[in-house]
């Protein structure tokens, strides 16, 4: 065999030990979520971009102005597309501009179950997951995963618990069960306690409104991204949202919520990001919604969350689906 030929076999031997090195890696690291995340996105990496940059949406953009601008509600109008659900869009408005929008809904849990749900092999986004609960009319991204797709705080779902056992939780927890849906806070119980009755249940975080009316988001941050929450109002009635934009931190969402027209109770965050994506389906109404905004901001510097592969829709190893109710 001649020189040139010896080379490239070992040059192809090299690649193949690092790619099989990698390869290694990755599997014990993330496993099936892992893979799926090159395969669906081919990773994801963070830039470092002004306040200003133009790969920041505008609604970003506002965001990290100074002084932080200050958002009001618009005006909401409830539409009831099937018996106990109603859908609304919620203006956010800064300085008379609608600058985002909330997409919600509004459930009666005595018609509607709560489900937890899992797919950690990061197989499954929003139209996988349409696919997969066809009898879901509402999928949202759920609470927080790990390095694998799995459950990173306590879940229950449909009776299993899934998740970590041994978990420190202070902020708050979605339950459901026969019947009923709520928020716990978990200051002054244990999320076991606040299981206990539940089928299905998420401890998440932060509590953005407390029993008491307060904001309880513990830390003050700028950190922008798509946003999904639930909540629930005086009336007893689950609501549901996702933001289109990310104009919000933590804190500022708990803040307008708090001065919202919808009259809430109790309100947790779940996970977001590019996952806090939203289906409903029922008849005679559909909306699809597919989220993609995320940054860190700490004082001056900001750093945008991206990928290299397009896709319309990242894997969501954690969602809630309602379904109707069939015992009644």
């Amino acid at each position: 065999m001649s020189l040139r030929g010896r080379i490239f076999i070992a040059v192809i031997a090299a690649v193949s030990i690092v790619v099989m090195g990698g390869s290694a890696w990755l599997w014990d690291r993330s496993g099936a979520y892992g893979f799926n995340v090159i395969l669906r996105r081919g990773g994801t990496y963070w830039i470092s971009v002004k306040a200003n940059d133009p790969r920041l949406s505008p609604a970003m953009q506002l965001s990290l102005t100074n002084p932080e601008p200050v958002a009001t509600a618009g005006q909401v109008i409830w539409r009831e597309v099937g018996k106990g659900f109603e859908v609304a869009e919620l203006p956010v408005m800064v300085g008379g501009h609608e600058i985002d929008t909330i997409l919600l809904n509004r459930i009666d849990p005595r018609l509607y179950r709560f489900v937890a749900r899992n797919a950690s092999a990061g197989d499954r986004g929003i139209d996988e997951w349409e696919k997969a609960v066809p009898q879901a009319v509402l999928i949202v991204n759920g609470s927080y995963y790990d390095h694998k797709g799995e459950p990173d705080t306590p879940i229950l779902s449909d009776g299993v618990p899934m998740g970590p056992a041994d978990y420190d939780a202070k902020a708050g927890a979605f339950v459901s069960g026969e019947g009923f849906a709520d928020i716990k806070g978990l200051s002054a119980q244990s999320w076991q306690t606040a299981f206990q009755g539940a089928t299905n249940a998420m401890v998440s975080y932060p509590l953005l409104l407390g029993a008491d009316g307060q904001t309880h988001v513990p830390v003050k941050s700028r950190w922008l991204a798509n946003r999904t929450f639930v909540a629930k109002d005086n009336d007893g009635r689950v609501i549901i949202g996702t933001t289109k934009e990310a104009f919000f931190s933590l804190t500022g969402l708990a803040d307008f919520l708090k001065d919202s027209p919808l009259n809430l109770k109790v309100a947790l965050n779940f996970d977001g990001g590019p996952i806090a994506c939203q289906s409903v389906r029922l008849t005679g109404f559909q909306r699809k919604f597919y989220a993609r905004w995320e940054a860190q901001v700490e004082g001056d510097e900001v750093r945008l969350l991206r990928w290299p592969l397009g896709s319309a829709s990242w894997a969501m190893p954690m969602v809630l689906t309602v379904e109707r109710r069939t015992d009644g």
